[in-house]
C-alpha cells in the first residue's frame, strides 16, 4: 500500500479511537490467565520504546536490525521487541511463541499454522467457522477478549490481507460497556505510541493468541498443527497409520475423517467440521480408557 495512504487511514483510526474513548470512564479488564515471564518481559520492552520516532528518511533501528532500514515497520517493531525480551530471558521466543516476519499475511499465517489465530469474526476464509475448545457453540462475532501479549492483526483493503499489526496490552470497559482494545505499535504514523481500537472495529481481522483456545474447521489442503492433533486422534483409534502423523491434510487424512463420519452415523465429506471434531475428542478419549496400552503409571504411587 502506498505509504501515505496507509499513515492517512492509521491517522484517522487513532485519531477516532482515541475521540471516541475519551468522552468514556474506562476500566482494566483483568486477563483471564495469569501473564507468563515471557509475555511480561515483551510489554515491558515495547513500553521502554513508546515515543521512539523514525529517521526523516523513514529507516528505524527496528527495520535496520530486521534486515531492511526503511521497512513498514510495525512487524519490526514487535518482532525486535520478541527478540530483546528472548536475550534477557535466555529463552527462544521467535519462531517458537511469536513469527520473525516483516511480509504481507505472513505473520497471520504463522499463528495459524500454529494453531493460535482467532478471527474477530469466528470465520476464516480459506478455513471455515471457529468455537472455543470443548464448546458446541459456533464462535460469537467480536466475542474474543484479547489477552496481553497477543498480537493483533488490522486490514485496511478490500483485498482482506493484513496491513497493519499491534502489540495488545491490555483490555479496557466503558461505563457503558464498551470494549477497546489497548495496543502498542509501531509505524503509527512514524512513532511507536499507544492506541486504542473498539473492539468490533471492523479493520481488526483478528489475533495471534498467546494460548492455544480455539478450534476451526480442517479440509484437504491445509497444513497446521491442528492437522497433527487430529491425526494423532485419528491413528490411535486405528483409523491413521502413525507415518501419516505429519501436520498436512491430505487424501489418506480426508478418507479417515469419512470413514469416521461414517461410524458415528455423521454426514461424510472428509472435512473435519465442529461437529465431526468434538464427537472425535469423545471417542477418543473414551477409547483410551478401554485399552491399557495408553494408561501410564506415576511412580509416586
Amino acid at each position: 500500500m502506498n505509504k501515505l495512504i496507509a499513515l492517512c487511514l492509521m491517522c484517522l483510526v487513532l485519531a477516532f479511537s482515541l475521540s471516541a474513548a475519551a468522552e468514556q470512564v474506562l476500566s482494566p479488564i483483568p486477563p483471564a490467565y495469569p501473564l507468563t515471564e515471557d509475555v511480561q518481559a515483551i510489554l515491558k520492552v515495547a513500553i521502554q520504546e513508546l515515543g521512539y520516532t523514525e529517521g526523516r528518511d523513514g529507516s528505524t533501528k527496528y527495520g535496520q536490525w530486521y534486515g531492511d532500514a526503511k521497512a513498514e515497520w510495525c512487524a519490526e517493531f514487535l518482532c525486535w521487541s520478541v527478540n530483546q525480551a528472548q536475550e534477557e530471558l535466555g529463552e527462544k521466543l521467535l519462531e517458537v511463541r511469536y513469527p520473525l516476519y516483516g511480509a504481507t499475511n505472513t505473520g497471520r499465517n504463522w499463528f495459524l499454522t500454529q494453531g493460535r489465530y482467532i478471527a474477530r469474526t469466528g470465520f476464516i476464509a480459506g478455513w471455515g467457522s471457529q468455537w472455543y475448545i470443548g464448546d458446541s457453540n459456533q464462535m460469537e462475532r467480536n466475542s474474543y477478549i484479547p489477552q496481553p501479549g497477543d498480537w493483533v492483526f488490522f486490514s485496511y483493503t478490500p483485498s482482506g490481507d493484513t496491513t497493519h499489526v499491534a502489540l495488545v496490552e491490555q483490555a479496557l470497559k466503558s461505563e457503558q460497556g464498551q470494549v477497546y482494545v489497548q495496543v502498542i505499535e509501531g509505524n503509527m504514523p512514524d512513532k511507536v505510541q499507544r492506541a486504542l481500537y473498539p473492539l468490533e472495529d471492523w479493520r481488526i481481522q483478528g489475533y495471534g493468541t498467546v494460548r492455544d483456545l480455539a478450534d476451526i474447521v480442517l479440509r484437504g489442503g491445509l497444513e497446521s498443527v491442528k492437522v497433527t492433533r487430529l491425526q494423532e486422534k485419528l491413528a490411535i483409534i486405528g483409523l491413521l497409520p502413525p507415518s501419516s502423523v505429519h501436520g498436512r491434510y491430505d487424501y489418506l487424512t480426508q478418507e479417515a475423517v469419512r470413514s469416521f463420519q461414517s461410524q458415528m452415523l455423521l454426514t461424510q465429506t472428509g472435512i473435519a467440521n465442529q461437529q465431526t471434531q468434538l464427537a472425535l475428542d469423545d471417542y477418543t478419549a473414551q477409547w483410551m480408557m478401554n485399552h491399557t496400552e495408553f494408561w501410564t503409571v506415576d511412580d509416586a504411587y
